[in-house]
């Protein structure tokens, strides 16, 4: 039972620690730190550094950065897309270093895993922060970041002190990002196509609700009287 128990915590760290890297890297930083310099947790030797008060700092920095760069309307698109390249190595990263201790095949199966649920998580928050910059209030930035953070802190907690709900949470989660990704993606290749025909002089707006689309057959001449 205690084996059991110590490989369902691994796995809740470790795919805990890929999921929020790609939704917010730096949170997922400093509260694994927060947590394992405080005593409040026992972090594996693969993750012990995150305890050293230089990473903690940097973390801390970043995440201040980050903090209002992703509240700020396009602007946090342009962090997204900057940061593909540094979430989803940094929760293979950290999901290997979750659960190395137990063999090196383990480890390479974590990281490979953990890349793939940190790709998909960043890739959901990239695309639906692109639709929500279609509003053109900032409150919805705000609210959706705000949610982030506080989903990232609650779930990474979760993973360390009840790995058996959170992994049941996380199942449920993947289902749902299997069924959004697909339409984010078809719902942000209409937005910009739409932007092309209004900037790019590529063609007439869409007609809007209710009216029929505009005919392509040139007009037809009227004979002469």
């Amino acid at each position: 039972m205690d084996t059991l128990q110590q490989i369902s915590q691994a796995l809740a760290l470790s795919l805990g620690a890929a999921w929020a890297s790609g939704i917010n890297l730096y949170a997922t930083l400093l509260t694994l730190g927060i947590l394992g310099s405080s005593g409040d947790i026992v972090l594996p030797p693969g993750l012990e550094v995150l305890t050293n008060p230089l990473v903690l700092g940097a973390a801390g920095l970043m995440y201040t950065v980050e903090f209002f760069a992703d509240k700020t309307p396009g602007v946090d698109t342009g962090w997204d897309v900057i940061h593909t390249f540094i979430r989803i190595p940094a929760g293979a990263v950290l999901a290997a270093g979750a659960i190395g201790q137990l063999s090196p095949s383990a480890e390479l199966a974590a990281a490979i895993v953990g890349g793939s649920l940190a790709a998909t998580t960043h890739a959901t928050k990239a695309g639906t922060r692109v639709l929500i910059n279609t509003s053109p209030e900032p409150f919805s930035n705000w609210a959706a970041s705000i949610t982030e953070d506080i989903t990232v802190i609650a779930g990474v907690w979760a993973a360390l002190h009840h790995p058996l709900w959170f992994l049941g949470a996380l199942a449920v989660f993947i289902v749902v990002m299997i069924w959004l990704l697909p339409r984010l993606w078809s719902a942000i290749k209409k937005l910009f196509a739409l932007l092309r025909r209004w900037f790019g002089g590529g063609g007439s707006a869409p007609p809007l609700p209710g009216q029929p689309p505009p005919s392509l057959e040139p007009p037809q001449r009227q004979p002469p009287p």
